[in-house]
């Protein structure tokens, strides 16, 4: 079983980013670009504020290259192509799968189009990505890394997210079972983490009510500590604690214990019926209804 080692930082690597344009993925770029990453590659469906950050990253870090391109992850041509690109270029060490959409609403108020752009961005993309990367990414014999950005909604059954955890929960078990793969293949240097926070005020959850014990968290507190667990190589992290609490108590209490507990004291059964959400910009009605 190949374990790598642990990373200090991203200098002097290649780091792929999607949904990087704003929330997280902004986050998570502009800390690359601080660490001295060597290239790096931002993907994301919103063109201006594509432009916008891959502009700024360029005036303040004349050294570092800064690739951007308007993928949109519900296309799997897209994806094929752009990765192509990509690896034209060389092999990324770092790739962050941190798009993601989400439409809060009763299971039969969505339409067929929002089921399937859900899936597509949520699930879909990190898979067919990560199956476009992977090959070289291990061929290079050296430490490199896969974050998936999932969700506690991947353990916790909810109202008004049905698909979103339903996709949520699917790249969380694409995610780690990759990861155990990974770990059974003789000089392996690819650690896979998976990440799953509760909301995060980046927008996306708007409208959403904080948990008991479980606060919107703030997006800078939620990237450092997934940066964090990256360069570590930490296989699986939930976040905060209350996280981990609430999946030992489903496991553990009898389901109308739970859904008691859920519905009247922590409140996790109602934190969506307010949502709002953060537009998708440049898209339809047919669309999710709020991006990362």
């Amino acid at each position: 079983m190949g374990l790598s080692q642990g990373l200090a930082s991203v200098q002097s690597l290649t780091v792929l980013i999607t949904g990087a344009a704003q929330g997280m993925g902004e986050i998570f770029a502009r800390r690359a670009a601080q660490e001295g990453a060597k290239r790096l590659i931002l993907w994301d469906i919103n063109e201006p504020l594509l432009q916008r950050l891959t502009d700024q990253l360029r005036d303040r870090y004349p050294r570092l290259q800064v690739e951007a391109a308007p993928v949109d992850l519900c296309d799997p041509e897209q994806i094929r192509r752009a990765a192509a690109q990509v690896l034209a270029g060389g092999t990324p060490q770092v790739l962050i799968n941190n798009a993601g959409v989400v439409t809060g609403k009763p299971f039969i108020a969505h339409e067929a189009t929002q089921v399937v752009q859900t899936m597509q961005v949520n699930t879909l993309a990190p898979m067919l990505l990560s199956l476009e990367l992977l090959p070289a990414m291990s061929a290079l014999g050296e430490p490199a890394r896969i974050l998936t950005i999932a969700s506690a909604a991947a353990f916790v059954s909810n109202p008004n997210m049905s698909v979103y955890a339903a996709s949520k929960a699917a790249a969380m078990s694409w995610s780690d079972s990759v990861r155990l793969e990974l770990q059974r293949v003789p000089g392996n240097q690819v650690r896979v983490t998976t990440f799953c926070p509760t909301y995060v005020s980046t927008g996306m959850f708007a409208g959403a009510k904080k948990m008991l014990l479980t606060p919107i968290m703030k997006p800078v507190e939620v990237t450092n500590r997934a940066w964090e667990a990256m360069l570590a190589g930490s296989p699986l992290v939930l976040m905060p604690w209350t996280a981990r609490l609430g999946q030992f108590l489903r496991g553990v209490l009898p389901r109308p214990v739970w859904d008691f507990l859920a519905q009247h004291v922590l409140g996790i059964y109602r934190s969506m019926d307010q949502f709002s959400g953060r537009d998708a910009v440049g898209s339809n009605d047919r669309r999710p209804d709020a991006v990362r």
